[in-house]
C-alpha cells in the first residue's frame, strides 16, 4: 500500500526515508499516528497541498515507485488442497 485516506479525512502517504524527512520539513506535516501508534514510513498530506495537484503527483509518484520497489512478505496462510 501506497497511499491510503484516514479517518480524519487526511491522506497518508509512504515514502522512502531521505524523501519522507524532506516532505516533512517542506510541508511542515509529521508522520502519519493511528490508534496511538505512529506508522514510520508514512507522512501526512495537508489540506493546502492536497489543492497543488501538479506538486502532489511528485509525491505519489515517488511513493508508488518506491513500494514497488519493496519485496513481498512471505504468506503465513497455507494453501488449501484442490478439489477434485
Amino acid at each position: 500500500m501506497f497511499s491510503f485516506l484516514m479517518k480524519s479525512g487526511r491522506v497518508g502517504l509512504r515514502l522512502p526515508e531521505g524523501e519522507r524527512e524532506t516532505f516533512i520539513k517542506k510541508n511542515k506535516t509529521k508522520l502519519v499516528e493511528q490508534y496511538g501508534i505512529v506508522q514510520k514510513e508514512y507522512v501526512e498530506v495537508r489540506d493546502a497541498l492536497l489543492a497543488k495537484t501538479t506538486k502532489l503527483k511528485k509525491y505519489f509518484d515517488a511513493s508508488f515507485e518506491y513500494v514497488s520497489s519493496l519485496k513481498a512478505k512471505p504468506t503465513t496462510k497455507s494453501k488449501k488442497a484442490k478439489r477434485s
